[in-house]
């Protein structure tokens, strides 16, 4: 049987606390993964893109997910998918849940846990400034929106003068902020799991510049849609179908 949870029934068994521990906790464990994650983007002859994150896999974690998107500028709304979450032994196609409102809570809360990793005491919430001259030294920024070509939210020189974090390294250069600026894969400082572990010390000055620019990866999917079908299962949320009938 496989467990259907659409927008209300996710809204109703995450909570933000627990998503934030589990993506910390997959920061810290997913370059343990034996399997590289992959973003797959394609044009479509419609008015729109399909995106693919596969497959999204995390040690400790006998499940693995597959996520189809599409995005349609014009539609409202502009995103929908479905995220598979399949068994690791077998798999049994576990669950299917709304793609939409995971990719937020999971893009927001990633968001966040980096921000609070490397920015100031007193500046948590960082404006969405462009380029190097409008901003002042000790500044973070998060940008989210270089996921796609042409899309771009920090310059050059504000991405080569600041601290960068990325989420990954090789897609930040391929389709991430690092691309949308044109600049190589060495811009990029750290990732965010390194500085979560402490292996890379993060802001070490309060007049350091730092950003935090992810691309999104399949494990962050996993993450959450491992906690959403352990809530929903033990509180009896959403639906069961048999795709197989």
């Amino acid at each position: 049987m496989t467990l259907v949870l659409t927008r209300s029934d996710l809204e109703a068994v995450l909570a933000p606390g627990t998503c934030l521990e589990a993506l910390r906790d997959g920061f810290l464990r997913a370059r343990d993964a034996t399997i590289t994650g992959q973003r797959v983007r394609t044009d479509l002859p419609f008015p729109g893109t399909a995106t693919a994150l596969i497959p999204g896999v995390l040690p400790g974690i006998e499940a693995y997910t597959v996520k189809v998107n599409a995005k349609f500028p014009g539609g409202r709304p502009a995103l929908r998918g479905v995220i598979c979450l399949h068994s690791g032994r077998d798999g049994e196609l576990l669950a299917l849940l709304d793609s939409a409102t995971l990719t937020a809570w999971r893009t927001g809360l990633a968001a966040a846990l980096g921000t609070y990793a490397l920015a100031g005491p007193g500046d948590r919430l960082g404006e969405p400034l462009l380029r190097l001259s409008d901003t002042r030294a000790g500044q973070h920024f998060t940008s989210l929106g270089a996921d796609e070509p042409g899309k771009q939210e920090l310059s050059a020189d504000l991405l080569g003068a600041a601290l960068l974090v990325v989420d990954d390294r090789e897609l930040a250069a391929e389709m991430g902020a690092v691309a949308a600026a044109g600049l190589p894969a060495t811009t990029v400082d750290a990732v965010l799991g390194d500085v979560l572990r402490g292996e890379h010390p993060g802001r070490v000055s309060g007049e350091s510049r730092t950003v935090y620019a992810p691309v999104g990866l399949p494990w962050q999917d996993l993450a959450l849609s491992w906690v959403a079908y352990l809530v929903a299962g033990r509180e009896g949320i959403g639906r069961r179908v048999d795709l197989l009938a």
